[in-house]
């Protein structure tokens, strides 16, 4: 199924395009290799696609659903939590911001950047998340204290993610500042920025707002619990 815009099926149109080489699955369904992330989709609505879909859910952290449409999870899947979302795209950035000393993170920072996305929970967050994407952040006294990063990549646009600051330093402007330089880097690569947020997050729809995102369509991100585990 052809989704009107790929970015109504963000999953589906990132692991059949520019991270395909981290798809686990076929044609009737598709997920992240669950060391980078959570997500995974089905080709369409048919009892084909959505067994297949099932079958991928093998992690024990379950598997993460993103769709703007009524695409239905897996009859016999078993639903941890739905969470009503708004999707939202920027094409430009607004004027001004304040100016910040970051630096880019890389392997070497790798368990900090886990243990701060596990401590301040911005979304799913595992061992290897850090590799799908560019990402920067700030530290102190050489402590990672806040960051942002890309996840899903589909042709033509980065999402935006793992945004958090540290709660002993919250209050700064870290995470607008950092949005708005990992924003205008994809910009700078000639493609549109989006990212997700809960729908009943008023004042953080409003941050990324005054950085120049605007609410694209609503979006429902549904969590499936993973297999049981086997008894010893």
């Amino acid at each position: 199924m052809s989704p009107a815009h790929p970015l109504d099926r963000p999953v589906w149109s990132t692991l059949t395009s520019r991270q395909a080489d981290l798809a686990l699955g076929d044609a009737r369904a598709l997920r992240f290799d669950p060391a980078y992330a959570l997500f995974g989709a089905a080709a369409d609505a048919s009892p084909e696609s959505q067994q297949a879909l099932a079958a991928l859910n093998v992690s024990p952290n379950g598997m993460g659903l993103v769709e703007a449409g009524a695409m239905p999870p897996p009859p016999a899947a078993r639903v941890r939590s739905r969470t009503p979302c708004v999707q939202m795209t920027a094409s430009a950035l607004t004027a001004g911001g304040r100016d910040i000393a970051f630096e880019p993170l890389g392997e070497a920072d790798a368990a900090d950047m886990l243990a701060l996305a596990t401590l301040t929970a911005p979304g799913p967050f595992f061992e290897k998340t850090h590799q799908l994407g560019d990402f920067i952040g700030v530290k102190r006294d050489g402590r990672l204290i806040a960051m942002a990063g890309e996840r899903m990549r589909p042709a033509g646009f980065t999402e935006v993610s793992g945004v958090c600051t540290h709660p002993d330093h919250r209050g700064h402007g870290y995470a607008g500042a950092l949005m708005r330089v990992a924003t205008q880097r994809i910009l700078e690569r000639g493609e549109q920025a989006f990212l997700h947020v809960v729908a009943t997050h008023a004042a953080t729809i409003a941050l990324y707002q005054t950085l120049g995102f605007s609410v694209r369509t609503p979006i429902t991100y549904t969590v499936l619990d993973g297999p049981e585990m086997s008894p010893k």
